[in-house]
C-alpha cells in the first residue's frame, strides 16, 4: 500500500497542535490540540475532519508531558481509523522554529541534525526545546518513520546580507550567531506563492509585501518568492507591534531600565516578550475586544491601535522601497484575514504608492483568498488564509514521499555541519 498520509506536528512548551493530512488530494483527515502538558487541567480536544459532519471529542485531566500527549492524540486517531502504526503514513512533519543558516530546507531529521537543532537552542530558548522534545517523543513511537524538520527561519535564508546583518562588531556577531533570520517563514512562502496564483502569475514573477498578523506579527518583502527582508531578527521580537511583544524598540531601552528601573535581564525580557504590545499599551491583546473598545471611545485601545497601524504603515512603506515594485501587499492570520479596520487603516493615504482598498470588498467575510482593492490600484490589495500546517506537510512529502528512499539521492539533506559560531 502507497504510504500517503503525513503528519504534522507543532510541539510547543506546554502544547502540542497536530494535524493528519492525506496528500492525495492535501485534504485533512483529523486535527487536534493538546495543551497546558504537565498541569492537572490538561485538555485534548481532537476534531475528525475525513468526511465532514463528526463533533469534536475532548478529554480533560492531568496529561503529564509530551510523551503522553502524542500517545493520547494517536489515540484519539486510532479511534477513527486512522492510527499511526498505519502503513499509509508516510512521515512525520515538525515544525522548528529556528534552524540556523545551516537549514534552508526541509531535513530528514537524524542525530546530527538534532544535535544541530539543540545547539541553537542558546537563540530560540522559547522554542527549540519544545520542538526538541515533540522531535524525540514522535521517534520513540514511530522509530522507523521519516521525521522531518521543517524551519520557520528558512524562507528567510535568501535575505541578502546587508538585510541580514546588524551593524556592530563582526568578530562578536559571528561568534555568537547574531544576526537577523527572521520568522513566520512557512506561512511567508505559502501565502506569497496562493497571492501569485490570486494574480494569476508565477511566484517569480511577482513582488508582494506579506503581512502576517496573529498575536506574533511579520512583514516580509518578497522578489521573484524569495524573502529579501523581514521584520524580525535574532528572535520574534523584532519588528511589528504583536500582541505581547513590543516590536522594534531603541536597544538601548534595556541599558535604561536597568539602570534607573533596577530591573534584571530576565526582567527586561518578560517585559518586552509578554507584558508589551498591544497588552502593554492598552491591557489587552485580542484585536475584537481593542476595536470596541476604540468604537467605545476607550482612549488607551484608540492609541494602541494607531501605534500598531502606524507601524504596519511604516513597514509598507519601507518594503515598497526594498523591493523597488510591488504588485500586492496581502494580509494574512488571525488579525490580517479577520480585522477589516485593521486592513483598511493600514493601507489609508498610501494611494500615492498605488495602494487602496474597497470598502465593500474588505467588509467581506471569506475563508477563501480574495482581493480586497478597487480595480483602478496599480498595486493588488488581497487576503489570503494562511496554511501553515498545509505547506509542512507538502514539503515533507515532496521530501520523503516522491524522492525516494530516505537519505538517498534527492533527500533534501542539510550540508556539513559547520563550526561554532557560523550558524
Amino acid at each position: 500500500m502507497e504510504a500517503h498520509r503525513v503528519l504534522v506536528l507543532n510541539s510547543g512548551s506546554s502544547s502540542v497542535k497536530y494535524q493528519l493530512l492525506d496528500m492525495r488530494d492535501r485534504s485533512r483527515l483529523a486535527s487536534g490540540l493538546v495543551e497546558r502538558i504537565g498541569e492537572e487541567t490538561s485538555r485534548l480536544v481532537h476534531t475528525p475532519l475525513a468526511g465532514g459532519g463528526a463533533e469534536p471529542r475532548e478529554r480533560t485531566g492531568r496529561i503529564a508531558d509530551h510523551a503522553a500527549a502524542l500517545e493520547a492524540a494517536a489515540e484519539e486517531l486510532a479511534a477513527d481509523g486512522l492510527g499511526l502504526d498505519s502503513p499509509e503514513l508516510a512521515a512525520i512533519g515538525h515544525r522548528v522554529v529556528h534552524g540556523g543558516l545551516r537549514f534552508t530546507a526541509p531535513t530528514v531529521i537524524t542525530d546530527e541534525v538534532l544535535t544541530e537543532i539543540e545547539r541553537l537552542v542558546p537563540v530560540a530558548p522559547l522554542h527549540n526545546p519544545a520542538n526538541i522534545t515533540g522531535i524525540r517523543t514522535a521517534q520513540a513511537l514511530r522509530p522507523e518513520l521519516p521525521q522531518v524538520a521543517v524551519f520557520d527561519t528558512a524562507f528567510h535564508t535568501t535575505m541578502p546580507e546587508a538585510a541580514a546583518r546588524y551593524a556592530i562588531d563582526v568578530e562578536t556577531a559571528d561568534a555568537h550567531r547574531i544576526r537577523r533570520y527572521g520568522f513566520h517563514g512557512t506561512s511567508h512562502a505559502y501565502v506569497s506563492r496562493k497571492t501569485a496564483e490570486l494574480l494569476g502569475r508565477a511566484p517569480e514573477e511577482v513582488n508582494v509585501i506579506v503581512l502576517h498578523l496573529g498575536n506574533g506579527a511579520s512583514a516580509s518583502a518578497v522578489a521573484g518568492g524569495r524573502c529579501v527582508e523581514t521584520s524580525m531578527g535574532l528572535t520574534p521580537l523584532e519588528g511589528l507591534v504583536m500582541g505581547t511583544r513590543s516590536g522594534d524598540v531603541d536597544p538601548a531601552v534595556t541599558f535604561h531600565l536597568k539602570r534607573v528601573a533596577g530591573m534584571s535581564t530576565d526582567d527586561i525580557d518578560v517585559l518586552l516578550n509578554k507584558k508589551s504590545g498591544l497588552v502593554g499599551l492598552c491591557g489587552d491583546n485580542d484585536m475584537r475586544e481593542i476595536r470596541r473598545r476604540v468604537d467605545a471611545g476607550d482612549e488607551r485601545a484608540s492609541l494602541a491601535f494607531d501605534v500598531y497601524v502606524h507601524r504596519l504603515k511604516k513597514y509598507i512603506g519601507a518594503y515598497t522601497a526594498v523591493l523597488g515594485r510591488v504588485d500586492a501587499v496581502v494580509f494574512t492570520a488571525g488579525v490580517g484575514e479577520n480585522a477589516a479596520p485593521v486592513r483598511e487603516a493600514a493601507i489609508a493615504g498610501l494611494e500615492e504608492l498605488g495602494m487602496a482598498v474597497d470598502a465593500g470588498l474588505n467588509a467581506r467575510r471569506s475563508g477563501e483568498p480574495r482581493l480586497i482593492s478597487p480595480d483602478y490600484a496599480r498595486v493588488a490589495v488581497a487576503v489570503v488564509p494562511t496554511d501553515e500546517e498545509l505547506e509542512i506537510a507538502d514539503q515533507t512529502f515532496a521530501l520523503v514521499g516522491r524522492s525516494g528512499p530516505v537519505g538517498g539521492p534527492g533527500a533534501g539533506q542539510a550540508g556539513p555541519v559547520p563550526a561554532q559560531g557560523d550558524n
